[in-house]
């Protein structure tokens, strides 16, 4: 497995490109099962998940072209049909958000047979919301053996359904059923986060009927088929906030370009407050911090446009070196603090109590071995050693090749000291 090692204490100045969103682009991907026509996504990431996801598309019956575009990496998805409706737990478990071709293929084609996704390193993250949204669409849902067996021979029906909390995946994957259902589909409590508001104006572009993506209350009016369509997918929120984070631990000044600051507007006040300086610019931002000592801040993530659950580790690492305690508050997974050990091991000072972590800033960091478990967790310990004395070597960087591209030569090219270690062999999990 590689390693990536990184020794601490270079400013980080020049320009760092965003690439296209992660989460957003992984659905745009499964939308491309809805329609018999090519489905091209421009400003695609190249990642592990994206990846994964097209082993899995290929094998339903996707055709799969990448290539280099005027709006750099684009992705040619083509399903004339679906030659298969079955997707096994080993392609499904390597990336949960895979379970979303569950409701397309139901759509096309009236039945799917797809593994559950199985167990996550931080937390449950149930798909009882999605399974109980498609039998409210009208399909027969039934498990068996870790996998999920639907039918809707007729097709599905638009539906008015109030998730019990806000959901985004749940949320997106009903979006990708519905708009092939017959009639309305009312979605009440829906996900508002910047990726939803992607996947509509997506559908929309292919045929579909979508709107109020972004608000609360999302009405979808069921066509009878989609055709394909050109559409560009929007920066990378996280990657966006994370180099944010990362200029300001590091100290100097980087712009972050082909990307929307407000995205990112909940964590920027945060960093203001914390001493960092923010100037935000048409296409991005420029982070500035001269060196001076970071106030201690308190967060509580929350969802859209609340502070990022997907932000909450790379922020803890910016506060181990701040004047005071800080107070971080988990309130969207349970168990999403097992990047404090780690960061511990650099001489952080961090007391966890359930959803709650307290941060007591030390002057120093010192460099360490460390060890990824997620994929947050694994920038933010990159994040950390950026600041630290010393050489810190991250193993089990798989976790980060998911949902960052390119991590060390756009570090690098700021003047990060960041070199990847190349190892032998795949991870087992």
């Amino acid at each position: 497995m590689d390693r990536i090692a990184i020794i601490g204490g270079a400013r980080l100045e020049g320009e760092i490109v965003i690439s296209g969103a992660k989460n957003s682009a992984i659905k745009l991907m499964a939308a491309s099962l809805l329609t018999d026509q090519p489905l091209r996504l421009t400003n695609m990431p190249r990642l592990a998940d994206t990846r994964f996801l097209g082993q899995l598309l290929r094998r339903l019956g996707t055709d799969i072209i990448e290539q280099d575009g005027d709006d750099g990496a684009e992705t040619i998805l083509h399903t004339r049909e679906i030659v298969s409706a079955f997707a096994p737990y080993d392609l499904v478990r390597q990336m949960r958000a895979s379970f979303n071709v569950l409701g397309p293929l139901i759509a096309r084609t009236g039945h799917a047979k797809v593994s559950l996704p199985g167990g996550c390193t931080i937390g449950a993250r149930p798909v009882d919301l999605h399974l109980e949204a498609l039998r409210a669409l009208g399909a027969s849902i039934d498990l068996h053996e870790g996998y999920v067996y639907a039918q809707a021979p007729r097709g599905l029906i638009g539906a008015e359904i109030e998730f019990p909390f806000v959901s985004v995946g749940a949320t997106e994957h009903v979006m990708l059923a519905a708009v092939l259902a017959k009639g309305e589909t009312v979605l009440k409590n829906a996900a508002r986060e910047p990726e939803l508001g992607d996947l509509a104006e997506c559908l929309n572009k292919m045929g579909a009927q979508v709107s109020g993506a972004g608000t609360s209350t999302i009405r979808i009016q069921g066509v009878d088929h989609l055709h394909g369509a050109t559409h560009s997918v929007i920066p990378d929120r996280i990657e966006t906030g994370t180099f944010a984070l990362a200029a300001a631990m590091a100290g100097g000044e980087v712009r972050l370009t082909k990307t929307r600051s407000d995205f990112v507007e909940t964590l920027l006040d945060k960093m203001v407050e914390a001493g960092v300086e923010v100037i935000r610019h048409n296409d991005g931002m420029t982070i500035k911090r001269n060196g001076a000592r970071l106030k201690a801040v308190e967060i509580e993530t929350d969802p859209y446009p609340g502070f990022a659950t997907d932000l909450q580790a790379q922020f803890m690492a910016l506060m181990t070196l701040a004047d005071g305690e800080s107070v971080i508050k988990e309130t969207i997974f349970e168990n999403r603090f097992m990047h404090a050990p780690e960061l511990a091991r650099l001489g952080a000072d961090i007391l966890v109590s359930g959803g709650e972590a307290r941060v007591r800033g030390v002057e120093t960091l010192e460099g360490a071995q460390v060890m990824a478990t997620d994929l947050r967790a694994s920038v933010s310990l990159v994040i950390a050693a950026l600041a630290a004395r010393g050489e810190t070597v991250v193993s089990r960087v798989y976790h980060l090749d998911r949902g960052f591209e390119r991590l060390e030569e756009k570090l690098g090219a700021c003047g990060a000291n960041v070199r990847r270690i190349a190892g032998t062999g795949e991870p087992e999990d």
